[in-house]
This record gives C-alpha cells, sequence and structure tokens, in this order.
C-alpha cells in the first residue's frame, strides 16, 4: 500500500535534517520526503523523515491524474488508480485531506475533493477511463485553481500536489504557486525521460509507481 504523508509512527526526535530512529510516540512520518530520500533501494530506518510541525488545518493531497490514451497500455492507468484507491484509503484512515483531477481528451476535471475521503472510493475511482490527448497544461492549471482556493480557505494547510503522469507531452506549465511540495509519479515504462526534466523543472520528488509499495 502506498505511503502517503500524515502516517503516524513512532520516533526518537532528532536534530535538524536527522533521520530519526523507531521509540518515541506521535511523530508523523513525512512521507515524500521519505521516499525521495529513499530512491530505489529498499525502505529502512534511515530514509524516515518526519513531519517538524503539524499545522493547524492539517494537509492536502491534490493528486493530478493522466488519463490519456497513452496511459492505457501496459495497464499503466489501471495500476495507477490501484496506488490511488490505498493512498485514499490511508488518507481516509488519518483523517487527511485529498482531492482528485483527471486529465484527458481535452478536458480537465475535479473528480473528488478537496475533502477526507470516504469508504466507498472505489466506486467512484474505478470507474475512471481514459483516451485522448494529454492536455497537461488544463490540468496543471486547474490543479493550481484548486490548490489557490485551498489557501485562502485554509492558510496554514500544508499542500501537497502529486502528479501521477507517464509526461508524454511537450507543454512546460509553471508549478503552481500555491503547492508547498510537489511530487512527480513517472508512469512511463522504460529510461526516465520528460517525467524526471519535469521534476527537475519544478524541484519536485521524483519517483516511479513501485517506490509508493513501502508498506502494507
Amino acid at each position: 500500500m502506498p505511503g502517503l504523508p500524515g502516517t503516524h509512527a513512532a520516533a526518537r526526535r532528532a536534530a535538524p535534517g536527522e533521520p530519526r530512529e523507531p521509540g518515541a510516540r506521535g511523530q508523523r512520518i513525512a512521507w515524500p520526503a521519505t521516499l525521495a530520500r529513499k530512491g530505489r533501494s529498499p525502505l529502512h530506518a534511515d530514509h524516515l523523515r518526519f513531519v517538524r510541525h503539524e499545522s493547524a488545518d492539517g494537509t492536502l493531497h491534490c493528486f493530478l491524474l493522466d488519463c490519456s490514451a497513452s496511459m492505457l497500455g501496459g495497464g499503466r492507468l489501471a495500476r495507477a488508480k490501484g496506488l490511488l484507491l490505498a493512498c485514499f484509503d490511508r488518507a481516509a484512515a488519518g483523517r487527511e485531506e485529498v482531492s482528485l483531477i483527471s486529465f484527458g481528451g481535452g478536458r480537465a476535471d475535479v473528480r473528488f475533493g478537496p475533502a477526507v475521503p470516504r469508504w466507498w472510493n472505489e466506486r467512484w475511482i474505478q470507474p475512471v477511463g481514459g483516451g485522448g490527448g494529454t492536455p497537461f497544461a488544463l490540468g496543471v492549471a486547474t490543479a493550481a485553481g484548486l490548490l489557490a482556493r485551498a489557501k485562502r480557505r485554509k492558510p496554514s494547510q500544508q499542500r501537497v500536489l502529486w502528479v501521477v503522469s507517464d509526461a508524454r507531452t511537450r507543454e512546460q506549465p509553471a508549478r503552481p504557486p500555491a503547492a508547498d511540495r510537489v511530487v512527480v509519479i513517472d508512469c512511463a515504462q522504460g529510461a526516465a525521460g520528460r517525467g524526471l526534466q519535469l521534476a527537475r523543472a519544478w524541484g519536485a520528488d521524483y519517483l516511479l509507481p513501485e517506490d509508493l509499495v513501502v508498506i502494507s
């Protein structure tokens, strides 16, 4: 099951930037930073990074899902939806807010949120279909608007944008300014390409789908 920011773990206190070892209660794992630190290697205690300051408004995870025709190949969209379902279930358990935006075929749609996900996530995630072109800039603009509204609604809320895509597009939109952190999940198979370029341009964390499967 994918790790998600907001998961509870035991840890001791550590100096700023120092990894923390298991042993004390009440620490929450910062999963984007932890997964970026882990890279391709198996997860172990030295990779763990923790939330230093809990926001009174909590965290919003905005998932931007590529539903274009290229994502249908190799079961990429089906796998991405499975990962999102697990992420939403974990967010529901931790009372974290999420939103889901899908883009493909010349449109971008807000499918859910921002809200704490409900237990029937599978009923509306599984029917999400794919096809058509890759309106990446439109998807990013939709996410930027949603995050900006969320910032006005809850100024101290931490906002994480997760881009789930094979990045098969030449569009190069700017990073949404209201995103405190961005994670690019590269669904392309083979050598890293445009997904990695996007992550570098945006100062984002770069992960593969298998990197999310860190705890059961």
